[in-house]
């Protein structure tokens, strides 16, 4: 049983926009993704999207995200259960070869629609005629001003779409989250990778696992281990310490 925060993609060189080394133009993640800024620009904010969508094309799994498909499917064959929790939206897991994936920020490849609701996945490149070319992370880009009517469409109802990520100020999903929950009643180890149990999200699940006496282990950059004295810690970059932890 997994989990991880953005330090396993971060050793992929995704960026998360959080301010801490990296803004998409002038602005923070935060400053994007949430329900007003699209209400107010949805143009802008698709083409920030556009732009980490097309991104992830230069962008591929390392080691750990391949140690954990590979434990996986070793595990599988055992008749046993490996479940990735994360708060990625990359795919990085699934490009990686991991099966069970539990995204709770949703996904950069799937579109929501703000009319009818529809869910789907999408990976079309450019995902429509006028954002080709659009969302250069460069400060001196000039906003594309795309009209309404060229932003990405519904196929069902041409209602406007929305990336099928949860933004800022918006609730997780409650059968995903229901999900985890259930996974972490029931797992007998959880690995807490690239984060730390002490943060959102595994502070949501961690200290529950630990009191059914279950060992937690954390595996993240940190000198020192969080406050969870309960749990194993390794320090250094999860492509390195990962793998070995997970061999055979």
């Amino acid at each position: 049983m997994h989990h991880e925060g953005a330090g396993v993609s971060a050793e992929s060189g995704v960026p998360t926009f959080r301010g801490d080394g990296g803004l998409w133009r002038t602005w923070r993640a935060q400053d994007l993704a949430s329900p007003s800024a699209f209400a107010r620009d949805p143009s802008l904010v698709w083409e920030f999207y556009h732009y980490r969508r097309e991104l992830m094309a230069t962008k591929h799994p390392n080691p750990a995200h391949l140690a954990i498909a590979e434990a996986e499917q070793r595990l599988t064959a055992e008749g046993r259960r490996l479940v990735v929790i994360t708060q990625n939206i990359d795919e990085l897991h699934k490009k990686a070869g991991s099966k069970e994936v539990l995204e709770l920020h949703g996904s950069l490849f799937r579109t929501e629609c703000t009319k009818c609701q529809e869910i789907r996945p999408n990976t079309d490149s450019p995902i429509c005629a006028s954002l080709a070319g659009k969302g250069a992370p460069d400060p001196n880009a000039v906003n594309a001003r795309i009209p309404e009517s060229e932003l990405p469409r519904c196929q069902k109802c041409s209602g406007l779409l929305r990336p099928n990520v949860v933004w800022f100020g918006e609730g997780l999903d409650n059968n995903v989250l229901q999900k985890a929950g259930d996974e972490l009643d029931t797992c007998d180890l959880c690995l807490v990778v690239g984060t730390s149990s002490v943060v959102y999200p595994a502070a949501m699940f961690a200290p529950q696992v630990a009191a059914r006496g279950v060992p937690v282990a954390e595996f993240n950059v940190e000198t020192t281990p969080a406050t969870l004295s309960f749990g194993f810690h390794f320090e250094g970059p999860c492509g390195s310490t990962l793998p070995a932890a997970l061999a055979p």
